[in-house]
């Protein structure tokens, strides 16, 4: 790779090079729009018809719904029923119908001089199971060797989501998926097999229909000072997941290798649903539903809270004379309304699919909420007599806005809006007498009154656009190329009115602040298909491919404080934000930033040989070039070996009673590139006063983050697969870790990160089980109940030199505290703490233990149950999800529910009122082993009450009705609004934090009513 696509190198204008580039994609994005509109199949029959119907069943004489009938080599058709009914229109003439499904048979039924028709599909097991989604392309189950996992849609959670990422929470084993915030839109942090992210997210990488996403978001963050900074946007919002068909997870190294540096931490494929064949059909969605807070921390009524005041001697003036919620008063009942239509339809050589969604959702706090419009268009052409030819185009568009509140898990003293309104005096009314907001100086903030003087709006829209056109040389040879574009571009606008007097940043000034970002990820692929029948017995499935990906990230912000001289910005009723000119001059700052434009070209191949299905050797190797790493270690070579033995294929398999019984094992090797563009070069930034200052030094020498793991596993199938069980064992080593670290001495006036590979080692390892089972399977009833489990241990190994420290504890007296250590022999982000020895004579903390291992944030056990009911047209499915084995540093009981707050005429928990030992008022609240709970927790995700009433009349098709609750319970004994936490912004040193639990926007109950039916 030549060095001249470096942006610092490069002798032409970044200008001319940035409008160059986004011309070339803007043309061919409306090339292919205009191919697609000309390209979009129409017919009509204008000739004498008659009517067909009948129904369609399996073998066992159920109604099979959603099979395709069609008039072979025309788009007129239908779709059956719930039931399996259908009824047709077609030509007098026509005397033959074509029936398909996935998973049966196709047939073609005569219907000559006929008006009803009764047809039996056959189920075909290898069509059912055939077909596996994998990296850059697909293969058979039965040549799968690596740990994959497949959820289809209808096993998909369900209820209303922002993005699909909660769609498989709980359904995968060695996947958690854990909420960042209850905000709606908020992000989900999603660990495949533990924890091993010293930097960066430790996510895995999300492929949406053959595209790679660039795991960012473009809604820019928000920096006002004492307020701190609140949850980053969810990446994947911008997917409808109505728009979802499947979501396979590639655990293991010997699946992931395929895309090398970037698979450190798994990958997710995502496939959106195509059209099928048939006559126009439409779908349609309906949901509206509500929302309200999941659970709360205890804390003192104003009748505890006088009693405490007598109890502690505080002084008797703290006694306001009211009784209010501070809590219940910023929070509200969210309310929303989500719509999905799609219309689908075409024949055999081109088929559509267009769908648009619409979903509005309040949040559970008060001026909170989550708004998207989103489009999707996939096209499926076949071209030439022969049909070699083809082109598949996918295009997914969406705008989402957010309404946002100021609460964040690192804000100063005076904390975010949840801790001011735990901490607010419950005696204290919140609005004067005259109906205004109680506002005075110092640190008690009025929540009523931060929620009110508070705005925060963003915007992010996104377009993903795709072109694949392919070509069959045989049947056997095939030729793939893709090209495609992800554009995202955010603008945030917040700010604060300058009454809100309890800031003096704020106080008669008034804040203003614009954000804008704009990431833009090209893609163009090609991949060379071989699948044949070499030998007798023995197949081969091989893949070749070459891909170049390039990055870009830039954006500006510019924020404003009014000119308190001039009486702020001032009061004319529109947002401060829109005339942010009318700031005083040297109260403003502009800032603007573009990251290098990092690029990946890569070389691919992956072989599969089979031999009569019984033994599978799969090979993949990818060589990775990256533009984020120093010359001397910008090229990667991940390869991985993995092996199958099926010996439910064997002549001396005892199949009466076992089904199947497969063995795989396999090795890989893959990287990690998650960390900031450049990092490996020198950079500098530039301030408003002229001046430079280094952002980091340049290491030629950076190279890969390695992980290597070993997989084992077993699939078992029993009594004709109505019970199955799958089981992994999992060794994974992450090494040459990628962290900053500041230069030696001397220091230069300001010291500039240098990013290096610490010696060191994360180990991974564990066991998979996912248990399946259809234990009734008749006409009127079916039951089944699914079950997965891992069970996880993680240790850090190898270190070299100090601890690295991370795990920041906030609050008042608490400011630099750090929890949190990854040291050898302990799990990453392991909890090092003072232990504390109790309360003394005087209701002040002895003197506490010395600093100690004191538990680990990460689960050691996690878990997922599901079960189905089904009698008749009525069913019931239920999900749940737990985390067993880990610790959560209550860092809200801590900062905001301690004795000292009474004394300053705050509010405190219930849990300190109540202890045995009567606290001084005066005690110091120190972080220590007092703060760290149980995390264990069993949590009622999902329950879904449907009743598919099918057909009504000849225009609505397949009716379906359904009451769904999340989140409807929790089994814990954690204190804290949500045991299932991961507030990551509780970092230090670009080191994220696990496990501590400090104001993040609560978890909400959420009730959702809808209809499905097709036109």
């Amino acid at each position: 790779m030549n060095n001249n696509y470096m942006w610092y190198h490069s002798s032409v204008p970044a200008t001319a090079r940035q409008t160059s580039s986004r011309q070339t994609w803007h043309v061919t994005l409306l090339m292919v729009l205009a191919a697609l509109l000309v390209s979009l199949p129409f017919s009509g029959l204008a000739q004498a018809t008659r009517s067909i119907s009948g129904r369609v069943t399996d073998t066992n004489s159920s109604g099979l719904p959603g099979v395709t009938i069609i008039i072979p080599g025309t788009t007129v058709g239908t779709s059956s029923g719930s039931d399996g009914s259908f009824e047709l229109q077609v030509p007098a003439a026509t005397t033959t119908l074509a029936v398909s499904s996935v998973g049966y048979t196709s047939q073609r039924v005569d219907i000559t001089g006929k008006s009803t028709v009764q047809i039996s599909l056959q189920e075909n097991s290898k069509a059912l199971g055939d077909v596996v989604v994998v990296g850059y392309g697909t293969a058979r189950k039965e040549d799968v060797t690596g740990s994959v996992t497949t959820v289809t849609e209808k096993e998909f959670n369900r209820g209303t989501f922002t993005s699909p990422d909660q769609l498989i929470q709980g359904r995968v084993s060695g996947v958690q998926v854990s909420n960042n915030s209850g905000q709606p839109g908020g992000p989900a942090t999603v660990r495949i097999r533990g924890n091993s992210a010293v930097t960066g997210t430790g996510q895995p990488l999300y492929v949406v229909d053959g595209v790679p996403l660039d795991g960012r978001s473009a809604r820019p963050g928000l920096s006002t000072g004492a307020l701190g900074a609140g949850a980053d946007s969810n990446p994947l919002n911008f997917l409808n997941p109505n728009d979802i068909e499947s979501m396979t997870v590639l655990k293991d190294a010997s699946a992931t290798a395929i895309y090398g540096s970037r698979a450190a931490y798994g990958v997710v494929l995502i496939t959106t649903k195509r059209g099928k064949s048939g006559a126009p059909q439409l779908n349609v969605g309906i949901s509206n539903g509500f929302s309200s807070l999941l659970r709360r921390p205890a804390f003192l009524n104003a009748s505890q809270y006088r009693e405490a005041i007598a109890y502690y001697g505080a002084p008797a003036a703290n006694d306001k004379g009211g009784d209010v919620n501070a809590l219940d008063a910023i929070l509200r009942t969210g309310y929303l309304q989500n719509y999905n239509v799609a219309m689908s339809g075409g024949n055999e050589t081109g088929r559509y699919r267009l769908s648009i969604g619409y979903l509005d959702q309040n949040g559970i706090v008060d001026k909170t909420g989550f708004k998207k419009y989103s489009a999707n268009l996939s096209t499926n052409f076949q071209f030439l007599e022969s049909k070699k030819l083809g082109l598949d185009v996918n295009i997914a568009t969406s705008q989402f806005r957010e309404q946002l509140a100021p609460i964040s898990t690192d804000a100063g003293s005076q904390g975010s809006l949840i801790g001011q309104a735990l901490q607010w005096n419950p005696t204290q009314p919140l609005r004067n007498a005259d109906g205004s907001l109680f506002v005075q100086p110092g640190e008690v903030v009025n929540p009523l009154a931060a929620q009110e003087y508070f705005n925060d709006n963003s915007r992010v829209t996104t377009i993903l656009a795709s072109a694949a056109p392919y070509y069959k040389f045989t049947d056997w040879l095939q030729y793939r190329a893709l090209l495609s574009v992800n554009y995202n571009t955010g603008e945030r606008r917040t700010s604060i009115d300058q009454r809100l007097i309890n800031y003096s940043d704020i106080q008669n000034k008034g804040f203003a602040g614009i954000g804008q970002n704009e990431l833009t990820t090209q893609q163009m692929a090609h991949t060379l298909t071989f699948n044949k029948q070499v030998v007798d017995g023995v197949n081969v499935n091989a893949l070749l491919g070459y891909e170049y990906t390039k990055f870009a990230n830039q954006g500006s912000n510019m924020n404003a404080f009014g000119n308190p001289d001039q009486g702020g910005f001032g009061n004319f009723g529109v947002d401060y934000t829109n005339y942010i000119q009318y700031s005083a001059a040297g109260n403003r700052s502009v800032s603007s930033f573009i990251d290098p434009s990092s690029q990946l070209q890569s070389l691919f191949g992956r072989a599969i040989l089979n031999y009569k299905d019984r033994y599978v050797l799969t090979g993949t190797l990818r060589r990775d070039e990256s533009s984020k790493f120093g010359p001397n270690n910008r090229v990667g070579y991940f390869p991985s070996f993995a092996a199958a033995w099926d010996l439910s294929q064997e002549s001396f398999f005892p199949s009466e009673r076992l089904t199947q019984l497969k063995l795989r094992a396999g090795y890989g090797r893959t990287g990690n590139q998650e960390f900031p563009a450049g990092s490996s070069q020198g950079r500098y930034s530039f301030d408003n006063n002229g001046a430079q200052s280094p952002l980091n030094d340049a290491n030629p020498d950076l190279k890969w983050q390695s992980d290597a793991q070993y997989n084992a596993g077993i699939d078992v199938g029993i009594f004709n697969n109505r019970l199955t069980l799958t089981a992994d064992y999992f060794y994974k080593t992450t090494s040459d870790l990628l962290f900053p670290t500041l230069p030696g001495q001397p220091a230069p006036p300001v010291q500039a990160i240098r990013w290096t590979n610490l010696d060191g080692k994360i180990i991974n390892k564990g066991v998979e089980l996912a248990l399946g089972t259809i234990i009734v399977n008749n006409d009127k009833v079916n039951v089944g109940l699914n079950a997965n489990a891992t069970f996880i241990r993680n240790e850090v190994k190898d270190l070299e030199g100090a601890a690295i420290t991370t795990g920041a504890i906030n609050g008042q007296g608490l400011s630099g505290v750090l929890a949190e250590l990854i040291t050898n022999g302990y799990p990453i982000n392991s909890f090092f703490l003072p232990q504390y020895t109790g309360l003394n004579e005087q209701g002040l903390s002895n003197t506490p233990g010395p600093i100690a291992y004191s538990g680990s944030p990460n689960p050691k056990t996690l878990l997922g149950l599901s079960a189905n009911v089904q009698y008749g047209k009525l069913s019931l499915t239920a999900n749940m999800t737990g985390a067993f084995g880990q610790y959560i540093y209550n860092n809200t009981l801590n900062a905001v529910g301690n004795v000292g707050q009474i004394g300053a005429s705050k509010n405190i928990a219930l849990s300190t009122f109540e202890n045995p030992v009567k606290e001084a008022v005066g005690n110091p609240s120190a972080a220590t082993t007092r703060y760290l709970e149980k995390g264990n927790y069993l949590k009622m995700s999902n329950l879904t009450l449907a009743y598919a009433f099918g057909d009504i009349g000849p225009v609505f098709k397949g009716g379906r009705i359904y009451a769904t609750a999340q989140n409807l319970f929790v089994l814990t004994n954690y204190d804290g609004f949500d045991p299932e936490v991961n507030t990551v912004k509780r970092g230090a040193n670009q080191v994220p934090s696990v496990g501590i639990d400090y104001l993040a926007y609560p978890s909400a109950r959420t009730f959702t009513f809808g209809i499905n039916f097709s036109l």
